[in-house]
């Protein structure tokens, strides 16, 4: 199974607030398409690029509804896709920070609980990923309709005809690119990356004008200190239009971990060049206070029972609006641990997630609050 993701590079190089979240400018809904077209700069895609494995070997998930493995599955926004309730991401890892060993380690894993969504992208590691992603499941000898396998496209390569959304780098523009793909059969859906919750709903209005085909869900950054688009702008697209969530970060690129509770390790992602941004949050002032709120939530995870990261999974997981949680690790320890969230889930009573609200303090406002505020 394949789909598309469409993306925009809006907080990629836009200047970050003091919270960490990225400045996103709000566009018009009533632009003419050709304009909106142009705004929606960066598209991924999901394509048939790893081929039609062999079926020499009839292997596939464990068990598709979950008794086996305690996967639970969700549909992905309100399609009929149904996606593993966790991911596994390759950002940094495949092809950078760990061996092809360990990622096939990782993969093995990943699979034998019953995930079946795999996200990579054509930049991850100068296009490593997506070929480490393709060798493993080719050797593993995997079923390829049993998994979904999502890349996204824009940032391809260094020559000005391998990026961007040019027809010589994919076919034709944004959605009536996607929509050729699906048509082609390279894709059976797609859906959006950093795009505003305004884009996403032109993207459908021109869908829909054009007897297109519409995106289904949006890849979003989503942890306890990023909530306010997956929990305020989101929700009404999913009701009015069936657009889910797909989020990532859900340890907030490892300062849930509680790794960087004495600084920034040497080792550590922060310490790398390419993250000076996330180290200067961490040692900044909301940095320091967001560690000590950890410190709260860590006794909340002691009663359950569990760690810190799981609990952290979990609390994303409780929003019916979210597909899928992509997870980020570097070792098996680390996946096999996060993986353990499925079994904390039951445990998020409203009580429970009003407690963590009540820690955190920053529960964005609801559009009726916004209303009354106005």
């Amino acid at each position: 199974m394949q789909v598309s993701f469409a993306c925009t590079d809006h907080g990629l190089k836009a200047p970050r607030n003091g919270d960490g979240h990225s400045k996103q400018n709000a566009t018009s809904p009533n632009t003419g398409t050709s304009k909106a077209r142009a705004r929606f700069r960066t598209v991924a895609l999901i394509a048939r690029s790893f081929g039609s494995f062999s079926h020499r070997h009839p292997i596939s998930l464990k068990e598709s509804t979950g008794k086996l493995t305690g996967m639970k599955y969700r549909n992905l926004g309100k399609s009929g896709l149904r996606v593993s309730c966790l991911g596994l991401g390759t950002w940094v890892t495949f092809g950078g920070q760990i061996s092809d060993e360990v990622a096939e380690q990782l993969m093995t894993i990943a699979y034998e609980n019953g995930v079946n969504l795999f996200d990579t992208a054509e930049v991850y590691s100068g296009g490593k990923a997506e070929i480490i992603l393709g060798n493993i499941i080719k050797k593993k000898c995997w079923r390829r309709s049993s998994l979904v396998i999502t890349t996204k496209l824009y940032w391809g390569g260094k020559a000005e005809t391998e990026r961007g959304l040019s027809r010589k780098h994919i076919v034709e523009e944004i959605v009536r690119a996607m929509t050729h793909v699906i048509n082609q059969g390279m894709s059976m859906y797609w859906g959006t990356s950093r795009w505003s919750a305004m884009e996403i709903m032109e993207a459908y209005s021109v869908a829909r004008q054009f007897n297109l085909i519409p995106p289904v869900c949006e890849q979003a950054e989503y942890h306890f200190y990023q909530r306010d688009k997956v929990e305020t702008q989101l929700p009404e697209l999913y009701h009015k239009i069936g657009v889910g969530v797909v989020s990532w970060s859900p340890l907030a690129c490892g300062i849930i971990t509680g790794k960087y509770e004495n600084g920034v390790p040497e080792s550590s992602r922060a310490s790398m060049k390419s993250y000076q941004w996330l180290k200067e949050k961490i040692l900044s002032d909301d940095g320091r206070k967001q560690q000590a709120k950890l410190k709260e939530l860590g006794h909340i995870a002691e009663k359950l029972s569990c760690t810190l990261p799981q609990l952290a999974i979990a609390w994303c997981l409780r929003n019916e609006g979210v597909s899928s949680v992509l997870l980020g690790t570097s070792n098996p320890a680390q996946l096999t641990e996060n993986l353990g969230a499925i079994q904390v889930l039951p445990k998020m009573t409203s009580q429970l997630a009003s407690d963590i609200d009540h820690i955190l303090g920053n529960k964005p406002h609801s559009k009726k609050d916004y209303h009354h505020h106005s």
